[in-house]
């Protein structure tokens, strides 16, 4: 099979012409609520979460929609409402119905339309509710009504429930793990709309929407063991490009799914679009038993260990350095809280880390209170802090940390304020608010060279394209918190039947696919 390109290479083909009864100018809303939140951190995803874009500010967040881009040219565009958040707890009831009835007033109030860009992604919990995104495309459905084409952009670790799927016409996920296509799939989904309206049948609102064939696979996998770097996901994950490039098929998607929601909907998805309704329903078919045949040979992205075992490989004469280690229970980018103290508190404890004659990164802790503190001390002061675990606690609650205050940096759109406490051979950070660390630039703001360090610790599970390359060697630590790797320990109890790998007794999945067509 050929090698597919890297995130930066792909591209979108030219509009297709625009055919005889099609849509020459279609009028299309944008609007969505994205986030991913664990059910099993007790933070809670508020106001102070979610970034909130409309107008020209939700326009101008997609690239693929500048002024003379072809498909920003080929519709009037109407950006109605966006709210979107870093990963993290589950969506506070009212936060919720504040940002669904925005986007049901705004789709009434800018309305008719020819069209919707709905993009979200897919892992949406919110407090009392089992399908978030299930409500929120049922409630869209209703405002913009039934002729108007819905095309929906999502994150490969979302989840499609069958309420989903009938509420809309088009949708498709992310084909790279981490995600270095996210902002491609955005446009994909809006090649595909514009691809259906300006088709011959455009006008015509029943003839315009494909078939779907959709089937859940009653597995469930963390995105750490998924991988599109590795097989078997790269090799699946190849397959539904190429399937999407068949004749007859508009798209596929194959969604992994969002292992830390305890809720019937949380397991992998397949999803094939197109006109040849029976060839989209063999197709579907054959990646949704690729998946479920290859579900014992999903690893870990990168060799796994205990803090402790991590420790001791990072640490060892001759190792490599610097040495990554993921500090992945806690890993905010997947829905963790952010404040898990444990993985300092065993850094403090260490013997060997008391002397100062390493440097070890962690990256980090945010505690609104103790960089008050800090930053009131100032830059060489030597201060006391209580760090962490007050959202969520985990096996320690908050850690006492004395050292000196190495850094205090001001004005980071995302984190504010943040520390770095010196302690014998840990430089901690802490910030004033959740921020994840993926970019080498995140650790030089604050004086620290990540590259003449000797281990890096980083709140993350797979490693982003920048620590990746910084790497000398890595460890995947197995580390506690609200997105645990363990999943068996994290102890789901409302996940549907049969789902590998928590039901692994359970019988043959039927892995036929419903065709529907909206």
């Amino acid at each position: 099979m050929e090698n597919r390109p890297q995130a930066n290479d792909i591209w979108m083909p030219p509009l297709p012409p625009l055919s005889e009864g099609g849509l020459a100018r279609p009028r299309i809303g944008i609007a969505g609520i994205s986030i991913e939140s664990s059910t099993f951190s007790p933070h809670l995803s508020g106001d102070e979460a979610f970034t909130i874009r409309t107008g020209q500010d939700l326009l101008d967040y997609y690239p693929f929609l500048a002024p003379g881009q072809d498909l920003r040219e080929a519709a009037d565009w109407v950006p109605i409402y966006h709210g979107r958040s870093f990963p993290g707890g589950a969506v506070v009831p009212a936060k919720f119905r504040e940002m669904s009835q925005a986007i049901v007033d705004g789709i009434l109030a800018d309305g008719p339309f020819d069209a919707l860009f709905f993009d979200i992604h897919g892992a949406m919990s919110v407090v009392d509710l089992q399908d978030a995104e299930g409500v929120l495309a049922t409630a869209v459905r209703e405002a913009i009504g039934e002729e108007a084409l819905i095309s929906t952009s999502m994150d490969l670790h979302g989840n499609v429930s069958r309420e989903l799927l009938d509420a809309v016409d088009l949708i498709t996920c992310y084909r790279m793990a981490p995600h270095e296509d996210w902002m491609n799939t955005k446009e994909r989904a809006v090649f595909n709309l514009l691809t259906r309206l300006r088709s011959e049948a455009g006008a015509d609102p029943v003839a315009r929407r494909p078939f779907k064939a959709w089937r859940q696979v009653p597995l469930l996998l963390p995105g750490e063991k998924t991988s599109t770097r590795l097989e078997p996901a790269k090799g699946i994950y190849d397959s539904v490009a190429d399937v999407a490039d068949l004749d007859g098929v508009l798209d596929a998607a194959l969604w992994v799914g969002y292992a830390w929601a305890d809720e019937p909907r949380c397991q992998a998805a397949v999803v094939v679009t197109g006109d040849d309704r029976d060839l989209i329903a063999v197709e579907c078919r054959k990646i949704a038993l690729s998946y479920w045949d290859a579900r014992d040979e999903f690893v870990f992205v990168g060799p796994t260990d205990t803090l402790a075992g991590a420790l001791d490989s990072a640490l060892a004469p001759g190792a490599a350095h610097p040495y990554v280690i993921s500090d992945s229970g806690d890993n905010p980018t997947a829905g963790g809280a952010g404040d898990v103290s444990w993985t300092l508190g065993e850094l403090l404890a260490r013997p060997d880390l008391v002397d100062g004659s390493r440097v070890v990164i962690h990256a980090s802790i945010f505690d609104p209170a103790a960089v008050g503190v800090a930053k009131q001390a100032g830059v060489g002061a030597t201060v006391t802090l209580e760090v962490g675990g007050r959202v969520d606690p985990g096996p320690r609650g908050p850690v006492s940390l004395t050292g000196e205050v190495l850094s205090v940096t001001e004005g980071d759109p995302v984190a504010g304020v943040q520390v770095v406490i010196g302690s014998g051979s840990v430089r901690a950070i802490i910030t004033e608010r959740r921020k994840p660390f993926h970019h080498l630039d995140d650790f030089r703001m604050l004086g620290l060279d990540p590259a003449a360090a000797d281990v890096v610790i980083v709140k993350i599970g797979y490693l982003e394209p920048e620590l990746y390359e910084l790497a000398a060697d890595w460890t995947l630590a197995l580390t506690p918190g609200g997105v645990d790797q363990d999943l068996i320990r994290l102890g789901h109890h409302r996940l549907a039947p049969g789902v590998y790998p928590f039901d692994a007794d359970a019988p043959e999945p039927d892995l036929t696919p419903v065709v529907t067509r909206r």
